[in-house]
């Protein structure tokens, strides 16, 4: 079991149990998943990207991402329905926590300039994302050999029915927000 997870049990949930009166601890909020999607539009002209963004992306997540393929067709940019467009994996569990720690603790606090993240990007169920601009900020990814810097869209997904639980669950559970 991760020391994420042992912290959220034994810090996280009294605290929340607290703040917003829980009368179970099922109603308590908690992490359910991690999504990493790498959208790469430039894969259209240069096929070997996707290999060099799954390579890069199991890296990362410790998991094998799939392809994502378009789902229609656009003419303007030259997109068939079928063609690969970026990849994703979806992280639970204990993978999931471990990522969530890395994000938080080492990659967060790589980024340059870095004041914190912004809180306003909820969905209105809970979730938050978040856009990395430089993958390369993550531990695992050599600078050296690694042909293009992508971008990197991570999404979590949370089982607080507002975003105000969300925000509060992430807070507590280390995730940097700007004041």
């Amino acid at each position: 079991m991760s020391q994420l997870k042992q912290y959220y049990e034994k810090e996280v949930v009294p605290k929340l149990m607290e703040t917003f009166k829980y009368k179970n601890i099922m109603q308590v909020p908690k992490l359910e998943k991690v999504v990493l999607n790498m959208g790469l539009g430039e894969a259209i002209h240069n096929v070997k990207l996707i290999d060099s963004a799954l390579e890069e992306l199991k890296l990362i997540a410790g998991q094998r991402p799939i392809v994502t393929r378009a789902r229609k067709s656009i003419a303007a940019f030259k997109l068939r329905e079928g063609m690969p467009i970026g990849c994703s994996v979806t992280l639970r569990r204990d993978r999931m926590y471990d990522f969530y720690n890395k994000l938080v603790n080492i990659a967060l606090a790589r980024v340059r300039d870095f004041r914190g993240i912004s809180g306003k990007a909820f969905d209105g169920r809970g979730n938050y994302s978040l856009g990395i601009r430089e993958h390369i900020i993550f531990p695992e990814i050599d600078y050296d050999k690694i042909d293009k810097i992508k971008g990197l869209n991570v999404t979590v997904v949370t089982t607080a029915k507002t975003d105000d639980e969300g925000k509060e669950l992430l807070k507590l559970m280390g995730m940097p927000f700007r004041n």
